[in-house]
């Protein structure tokens, strides 16, 4: 499936009040652990056990409305959300942490 990038608030309401588990990377192009943990959560995004889970990406400086919509101080930072409210996150570029915040979007596929 792939992690598809969020290019508008309106998108990102429509995504993460979609009944789905949704996982939503907040990241920035001059934030250097951001690009260190991409290529995880690209891994992750195209396991067959994540399947039913979607994953997002939100360029915080392109679309600033978004990150402070739900309080973004820090990059990056990995927020699930399910039925538009916010279950879980995870701040800093931690492999071990980002896998296991998956596995937890995964019980939540319905």
């Amino acid at each position: 499936m792939g992690v598809k990038v969020l290019n508008s608030l309106e998108e990102f309401h429509t995504v993460i009040n979609s009944g789905k588990p949704v996982l939503i990377d907040f990241w920035a192009t001059w934030c250097g652990p951001c690009k260190a943990i991409s290529p995880v959560l690209e891994a992750l995004s195209g396991k067959p056990e994540f399947e039913g889970v979607e994953f997002y990406k939100v360029d915080v400086d392109e679309q600033d409305s978004i990150s402070q919509e739900v309080g973004v101080r820090a990059m990056p930072t990995f927020i699930l959300f399910k039925n538009g409210d916010k279950v879980k996150d995870l701040v800093g570029a931690h492999p071990g942490k980002l896998t296991e915040l998956v596995g937890q979007a995964k019980t939540l596929v319905v």
